[in-house]
């Protein structure tokens, strides 16, 4: 069995994880500034630090112009915002963005309750941006949400993942995250899925997004690997969820994919130790316990 030298990790913590924090609760903006700096102090070079949707919406990325200007720049570090829209690009353009991100659904229930579109609607919104983009010299990545499961439909065909994952690379996004929603998909089901994807689109180009509330993101991450892909993402401390899933309890953490992927032998460029710590910070700060095994097993034994 073949599997890859090296995986990229791309942390969503500071955007996927914090989004779904209480709106009673801001996060401080300098929290999240402090929280990005020591992820890239770990060796994360491609970090999600927002989102410019809506404050009403999504209360704790109100602060997403603040945050994105007083992003320090750090060499070899990458920061991507998400934008919905092209009125979201253009408002990351003149805050500074480098590099967005557009989000799509599998699921046409998905894609109504979470965008208010259909995913039609929803590719011709991205097209509007991935132009725009272009123009201005910004790459995009894209999101592909109930790749392994719906919350309002269940099961999602293969086929219709990869019909999302086709259509956003057409649109020239340089990259296709394949999330598991509500983290209800297990490793035969990803296999089924990424393969259908990697028939539409370049594996090379493919990315994983696992999240862990059955627990089965790690094993899915394996699986992955033995296909051939080279992109996770995940979130510190195993924060997230997501608003408009009921039942998604949280991201794969990275601490436990990182040390998972040490085990292997596989280098990604990041220390567990600073991770770790990374880890305890956003934990204090947000009064709650972290949902990383890593973590809580060094916990554990005094570490």
């Amino acid at each position: 069995m073949s599997l890859p030298a090296r995986v990229q990790i791309v942390e969503v913590g500071p955007r996927d994880g914090l989004q779904n924090e209480p709106a009673t609760q801001p996060v401080p903006t300098d929290v999240k500034l402090e929280l990005i700096a020591r992820l890239a102090a770990a060796g994360l070079t491609r970090i999600e630090a927002t989102a410019f949707v809506s404050a009403r919406r999504v209360p704790q990325m109100a602060d997403h112009e603040a945050l994105l200007r007083a992003l320090p720049r750090r060499a070899g570090v990458r920061y991507s915002v998400l934008t919905p829209n092209l009125a979201g690009f253009e408002a990351a353009l003149a805050a500074g963005a480098q590099e967005v991100a557009v989000f799509g659904a599998a699921s046409e229930s998905f894609s109504q309750k979470n965008i208010h579109c259909s995913i039609a609607e929803s590719l011709q919104r991205f097209e509007q941006v991935t132009q725009a983009a272009r123009g201005a010299g910004v790459p995009v990545r894209g999101y592909v949400s109930c790749a392994l499961g719906c919350p309002y439909e269940g099961a999602v065909a293969p086929a219709a993942v990869a019909h999302v994952a086709g259509a956003l690379h057409d649109l020239g996004c340089y990259e296709i995250s394949l999330g598991d929603t509500i983290g209800v998909g297990t490793a035969r089901a990803a296999l089924a899925m990424l393969e259908a994807c990697a028939r539409r689109v370049p594996l090379e180009r493919l990315a994983g997004h696992f999240h862990d509330t059955y627990g089965q993101a790690l094993a899915n991450v394996y699986a992955a690997l033995q296909l051939g892909v080279t992109v996770f993402d995940a979130s510190v401390a195993g924060l997230g969820g997501c608003p408009y899933a009921p039942g998604a309890s949280g991201n794969l953490a990275t601490e436990d994919l990182l040390y998972m992927l040490d085990g292997l032998g596989i280098e990604t460029g990041v220390r567990l130790d600073a991770l770790l710590r990374a880890d305890r910070y956003i934990c204090e700060a947000l009064s709650r316990p972290t949902r990383s095994r890593v973590a809580l097993a060094r916990q554990s034994a005094g570490v």
